[in-house]
């Protein structure tokens, strides 16, 4: 029996060496707010279950065991987050927290239903990739930042790097949600910043958001 303590660094290792071969120690550290100490002995412990790969004062990476279990919650986070905002009507600055306890659930019959009760769909409401119930992901979208498309170039947003409420909040405010087109009209040399069109309405954004919405082009 696996704790939520247990799925939550099995998670976090999958996100942080989602484009590398592992986490570091510091790096855990930092996403889930814990000392280094306290990292080190779960990396131990869950090595010690067969879930990870574990490297003293290196870090850890998952191996296939412990691979399927992230992604298995994985699936269960973005699955209720979906939920949360069509059926349920949550906005999606507000489903992050309250997916993270639901992703615990064990029943893998509940989540199968959810999914299906859903559509199956591919993508969360902000734009990540779900696991099916084999745990693969097998529908990517290419996908670029905002801040690295180029002048009068047409695009879609189609998620975001940073799910905090602040940024959400701030895209839902300027309109700036899935499936919107954007044409980049501007990039000021000075700052990086960006003049943008959305339906017509002209607005200027700083380099940090556009560095953190996920776009394709048409």
């Amino acid at each position: 029996m696996r704790t939520s303590s247990e799925e939550d660094y099995l998670k976090a290792i999958y996100a942080l060496s989602y484009n590398n071969n592992g986490a570091s120690t510091n790096a855990l550290a930092n996403h889930l707010n814990m000392k280094a100490s306290s990292i080190t002995d779960m990396l131990k412990k869950l090595s010690d279950k067969g879930w990870v790969n574990y490297e003293k004062y290196k870090g850890a990476s998952l191996n296939l065991n412990g691979k399927i279990i992230a992604l298995s919650i994985v699936r269960k986070h973005r699955l209720w987050e979906t939920f949360l905002v069509n059926k349920l009507n949550f906005k999606w600055d507000q489903v992050h927290e309250i997916a993270e306890q639901l992703e615990h659930i064990k029943s893998n019959e509940l989540v199968d239903r959810l999914d299906d009760f859903l559509g199956n769909p591919k993508f969360d409401p902000h734009g990540d990739p779900i696991p099916n119930k084999d745990h693969e992901i097998t529908d990517f979208r290419k996908r670029s930042y905002l801040s690295e498309v180029e002048v009068n170039r047409d695009v879609i947003i189609i998620g975001v790097k940073d799910s905090s409420a602040q940024l959400l909040q701030y895209l839902e405010k300027e309109n700036m949600i899935l499936g919107k087109n954007i044409i980049v009209l501007e990039i000021h040399d000075f700052d990086k910043s960006l003049r943008i069109s959305i339906n017509g309405k002209e607005l200027n954004i700083s380099e940090r958001v556009a560095q953190n919405v996920l776009v394709q082009t048409n």
